[in-house]
């Protein structure tokens, strides 16, 4: 049999793994998995002819969520091990390069942390192997329901497969939605760090795999996930059964409401908050389809029951023009970057506003990529609020000229915290590539394959641009709704489930489609008011019509 790996032909006989045929082509070092054919494969698999099969690191997005996966199994084999098979643990978000976790109704202390960290390192050094076998959904829930697990049992009813896939390590079963490393030994770079009342899992360094990720601090986005976290148990809505069950029995249309009002509550704190702090210049920024915009409109609206009379500038208007924009390396426009926007005159004119003179504001035009000839005059009275909403507004280069305690920083994102079950988390990234397939497929004429195929570019700009400025804001926003997947499901789920395997876009799509299996699909767009965050990305919005 021929096969090409990473493009080196080789023959091989069958029923051979790719973990041994990587390790005789000397290829081994780093290998977490294999692409082939659009799917993602365990180096444990068979190889196979035909199409070309690239191995995965953790360099590729699909590698590096391996290595999480199969890291997140050695923590709880560990906890198992240092502090007994009754423990429960829920991995919950991301915090930087790691991933938060907790004992529910427990505070965890260094001793239990180091005992975990011990058990994980002792684990490793064995390279204790990770097996995978077939069972039933019913063998599976019985497994589930004889150890308490009744997350992953009421989980089950939906999913739509009759067949499943059990992962085993240190005596311990466990499922989770994607492929996992062949053993222990393959996820050997890592630290756990007590975090009250939790822990943290810290990933290898991006920048050297060789070495844990240095922790970072993130209070304020660890409070606002803290929240949102608190108001699901509150509701009664932490995982996908929770909601699956809302629809089923009808009281999804309450719950929806109840959503709703929970963020209006948190709009108009906000709007409370910048009116005391004596502060004149908002600045909105946050990552990609968080729903910034909606937010803005939303807050304007705030301000204004407070009786201020806010006055909203537009960043797009002070672009340099086009070709001004210096060549990357590679000979691309980073149209990202904040000195395409004309800072000196953006400072300017503020200050200006700030002392009660009319400026004349630019206007760019998009089509020829220049700025307009023709300006605008504006102007704003003492103690009118100005709005600035995009990507740099928490940079201070951006309005460097502007006293800090004249600028009200907010941080906007949909901060995802509802799980599948208590091991397998939803990603944020996830759930905002989903909003934005929608709203590009509805609104804009962009086919799915073209919205993923611009996504790494997307998270690239975030982690470069926006997500190193959040903890400088003055108060964070959630618009994430705990119901939107369902309703996500019912325009997302058709298009996705049409990408093919020659498509290079059918991993990731495959990835959206597995976990939205588990999801009802939501028709309840009657419920979803008119101003809402969602709106933003299904339509019927009333701030644009």
């Amino acid at each position: 049999m021929k096969l090409t790996i990473n493009g080196r032909e080789v023959s091989c006989p069958g029923g051979v793994t790719y973990l041994s045929l990587l390790k005789e082509l000397g290829l081994e070092k780093g290998a977490l998995g294999v692409s082939h054919r659009g799917a993602t494969l365990s180096l444990n698999a068979q190889a196979e002819g035909g199409a070309e099969v690239r191995v995965l690191t953790l360099q590729d997005e699909e590698g590096r969520r391996i290595y999480e996966r199969t890291l997140q199994f050695l923590l709880l084999a560990a906890a198992r091990r240092a502090l007994g098979p009754e423990t429960r643990v829920r991995i919950e978000h991301s915090l930087g390069d790691g991933l938060y976790a907790y004992v529910p109704n427990q505070t965890l202390t260094s001793s239990q942390v180091r005992s975990i960290r011990e058990a994980m390192q002792s684990l490793v050094a064995q390279d204790a192997p990770i097996t995978r076998f077939a069972s039933t959904k019913a063998e599976a829930a019985e497994y589930f329901r004889s150890l308490g697990q009744n997350d992953k049992v009421r989980l089950l009813q939906y999913r739509p497969y009759e067949h499943f896939t059990f992962y085993e390590l240190d005596g311990m079963r466990e499922y989770f939605y994607g492929e996992m490393a062949p053993s222990a030994g393959f996820v050997s770079v890592h630290d756990l760090i007590l975090y009250y009342p939790g822990m943290v899992l810290m990933m290898p360094d991006r920048q050297d795999p060789s070495r844990p990720a240095k922790f970072r601090d993130l209070p304020k986005l660890v409070h606002t996930f803290a929240e949102s976290a608190r108001w699901n148990r509150i509701l009664g809505c932490e995982n996908v059964a929770d909601l699956n069950e809302m629809m089923d029995n009808g009281s999804i249309r309450e719950f929806i409401r109840v959503n709703e009002a929970l963020q209006e509550r948190s709009v108009s704190q906000i709007a409370d908050q910048f009116a005391a702090s004596g502060a004149r210049v908002v600045l909105i920024a946050g990552p990609s389809s968080s729903g910034k915009t909606t937010f803005s409109h939303r807050l304007r609206i705030a301000l204004k029951v407070l009786g201020l009379r806010p006055v909203k500038i537009s960043l797009d208007d002070y672009y340099i023009n086009r070709d001004q924009i210096p060549l990357e390396p590679d000979g691309t426009r980073d149209l990202e970057r904040i000195d395409i926007l004309d800072l000196d005159l953006l400072n300017e004119q503020l200050l200006q506003l700030l002392r009660g003179e009319t400026i004349q504001a630019p206007e760019f035009d998009f089509v020829s990529g220049k700025r307009k000839a023709e300006t605008h005059a504006l102007s704003v009275e003492e103690g009118q609020p100005i709005i600035i909403e995009g990507i740099h507004g928490l940079n201070d280069r951006l309005t460097s000229a502007v006293p800090r305690d004249m600028k009200f920083k907010i941080y906007v994102s949909a901060l995802t915290t509802l799980n599948l079950d208590d091991h397998n988390r939803i990603r944020t990234t996830d759930a905002r590539l989903l909003r934005r397939i929608v709203r590009d497929y509805l609104f804009r004429g962009t086919a799915p394959e073209e919205t993923m195929r611009g996504w790494d570019s997307v998270r690239r700009g975030e982690e470069k641009y926006i997500f190193p400025f959040q903890e400088q804001a003055d108060v964070m926003f959630n618009t994430s709704l705990v119901y939107e997947l369902p309703v996500m499901k019912k325009y997302v789920y058709p298009v996705l489930r049409a990408v093919t395997p020659d498509s290079p876009c059918y991993t990731r799509a495959r990835r959206l489609v597995k976990f939205l299996n588990y999801f009802h699909t939501g028709d309840v767009e009657a419920e979803i008011p008119v101003n809402s965050i969602l709106r933003e990305f299904i339509g019927g919005c009333c701030f644009y019509q």
